[in-house]
């Protein structure tokens, strides 16, 4: 055998190791992600809010559902959810299922694209591209899901501007809806919140540039999504490749300011499309945010005094 053939032979043989990884292991590595936010008014105790996204659930996703539910041993102050909750149009049950112990505690939400359309059946090569195209799946039953989120006392975001009271700290909450298919209107809700608030909340699925630009030019304290994965598939030390959406790769997860007052945090999800089962250097997670104070500034002047005697020489 000449080593051109050696080298093509290992080749396969660590392409077909790593999708077997990604496939078979990473994309059910179930992953809590913890991180601290400077966010919160001067004098606001700290809050603990635990960030749920892009489920992608189908029905006899078990492993899943038993890990999210597990999530509520966490006692979080506030649950947030930025949607893409369903893959299958039986799955409301399961998503219900696996957010149950979650539902009695405080909770926002807004819906991503896989929450209305199912998910098709797309040529892998085109995950690698900036070109989208709109949802062709067939309608799913979010009018469900949500009647059974509020039912349970979480709050519809979409759209609206509302407040919720986390265990005394007053926070103003607005989102829009999902700007990957164009639904955002933002000027449904534009305008900044009143000072009356520990916390300005901003919920979108899709972290497009023009909407977190419009909650950064209201002054929101913090902005959340999801819709990204992560980039799904990682590169080692250059991160992720595509973001599938408008904001650049090196926020594809995680924390991070977008501009000079507003925080940013993205979630990677919890699922893949079920066309796509894989993730890389990406375990699905959910995250634990610990959010406290913004540090004091205090600013000093730098002009000399009238009473300061003058330099000489």
């Amino acid at each position: 055998m000449n080593s051109w053939a050696r080298l093509a032979i290992g080749a396969t043989t660590t392409g077909a190791a790593t999708v077997a990884y990604a496939a078979g292991v990473e994309r059910r590595r179930w992953t809590l992600r913890e991180a601290t936010m400077p966010v919160l008014a001067a004098g606001t105790r700290p809050l603990r809010v635990l960030h749920v996204s892009d489920l992608h659930m189908t029905p006899g996703q078990h492993s899943k559902q038993r890990w999210v539910a597990e999530l509520a041993a966490l006692e979080p102050d506030l649950v947030v959810n930025t949607g893409d909750n369903l893959a299958h149009p039986r799955a409301v049950p399961s998503v219900m299922a696996a957010l149950d112990p979650l539902l009695s505690l405080p909770g926002v939400f807004v819906f991503g694209s896989n929450d209305y359309f199912g998910p098709t059946p797309k040529n892998p090569g085109r995950y690698l591209t900036k070109k989208r195209s709109k949802p062709t799946g067939e309608l799913l039953p979010w009018r469900d899901l949500r009647a059974a989120m509020i039912e349970r006392g979480w709050h519809d975001a979409t759209h609206a501007r509302l407040t919720v009271d986390v265990d005394g700290v007053s926070v103003a909450v607005a989102g829009v809806d999902d700007p990957h298919l164009g639904l955002d209107r933002y000027d449904r809700i534009a305008g900044r919140q009143g000072p009356d608030h520990g916390l300005s909340l901003g919920l979108t699925h899709s972290p497009e540039p023009r909407v977190l630009d419009a909650f950064a030019a209201d002054g929101y304290d913090l902005v959340m999504a999801g819709h990204t994965h992560g980039g799904q598939l990682r590169v080692p030390g250059v991160g992720a490749i595509v973001t599938n959406c408008g904001i650049d790769r090196s926020r594809a997860r995680g924390a991070s300011r977008w501009g000079t007052h507003t925080h940013l945090h993205v979630s990677a999800g919890l699922g893949t499309s079920p066309w796509a089962p894989v993730r890389f250097a990406c375990p699905p997670e959910a995250t634990l945010l610990t959010l406290v104070a913004r540090p004091v500034v205090v600013h000093t002047s730098e002009s000399t005094p009238a009473s300061a005697a003058s330099d000489v020489g």
